[in-house]
């Protein structure tokens, strides 16, 4: 049974998907609503929301996920980003869940964030370092225990 599109009254994101606040909206389906960043990191920085209210991915419902990656690509598309080499253009996409993990707005949000250059878009730290195999293997069988 699909759950019913939910909103909590103070969320930004949520006013936008009822159109009490302007937005510059791309696509718009039964569970997601897209527009354009306002405070983009680059030319075409957008939002992809679903139409449900929940702070963390975990709190949503699977049927308001399942077009949000469809959506993603048809902008990704709209904006040429469609490139089939590794080199030119490319194009993150970010989601965030927890303040600790640099979420602002506690509405699930992607963003699609062209990446045409060094100087804008999303610049990105990763910290990896090599894993103890048997520390890693006995991690994931404690994970696939859990699933």
């Amino acid at each position: 049974m699909a759950s019913a599109i939910t909103h909590e009254a103070s969320c930004i994101f949520c006013k936008i998907i009822k159109g009490e606040i302007p937005s510059f909206k791309l696509i718009e389906t039964k569970h997601s609503y897209s527009f354009l960043d306002i405070q983009p990191t680059a030319k075409g920085h957008l939002l992809v929301i679903p139409k449900y209210h929940g702070a963390k991915l975990h709190n949503l419902p699977d049927e308001y996920l399942a077009d949000i990656l469809p959506v993603a690509k048809k902008l990704a598309i709209a904006l040429d980003l469609n490139i089939d080499s590794p080199e030119g253009d490319g194009y993150n996409i970010l989601q965030n869940n927890g303040r600790i993990a640099h979420q602002v707005v506690d509405h699930v949000h992607f963003h699609l964030i062209p990446k045409r250059d060094e100087k804008t878009g999303l610049i990105v730290g990763w910290p990896a370092e090599d894993a103890d195999m048997a520390k890693l293997s006995e991690f994931a069988k404690e994970l696939q225990a859990k699933l």
